[in-house]
């Protein structure tokens, strides 16, 4: 076992385990104020304190769900490079995590799906009948 596999195994298993932890926080302990510096921060999650909170409860079950799945997925990807060159760990390490970050970014696309389903533009709850149309 080379350092270097293990310097990016340690690399690939730190963004999911990242999304882990703040998707169990944004959980349990949401920001409870709309700011510009933490949390989910996007024009709609931000418009009132209840688009806020529901933002803040879909994308932590999204990051705890699809960061486990990462985690898992990205270990066994990295045993498979044991015995393999520093430049084949390094390079397939950095795809690796290109491909994280995308995943964690995409992230946003059912987040605000579902706020546009349950929320106006300006933050107000949708009523029943108002979502099915």
């Amino acid at each position: 076992m080379s350092g270097m596999w293990v310097f990016m195994l340690c690399m690939a298993l730190l963004l999911p385990l990242s999304m882990m932890a703040f998707g169990k926080l944004f959980l349990v302990r949401p920001p409870k104020e709309i700011n510009c510096v933490f949390g989910y921060r996007t024009r709609r999650s931000m418009s009132s304190p209840e688009a806020w909170a529901f933002a803040h409860g879909f994308c932590g079950r999204l990051w705890l769900r699809w960061g486990a799945a990462m985690l898992f997925l990205s270990a066994a990807a990295m045993l498979f490079l044991l015995g393999r060159s520093d430049d084949e760990i390094g390079t397939f390490g950095g795809v690796m995590t290109l491909a994280q970050v995308g995943v964690m970014l995409c992230s946003i696309i059912p987040t605000e799906a579902a706020l546009k389903k349950n929320f106006t533009e300006y933050g107000r709850p949708l009523r029943p009948a108002e979502k099915d149309k």
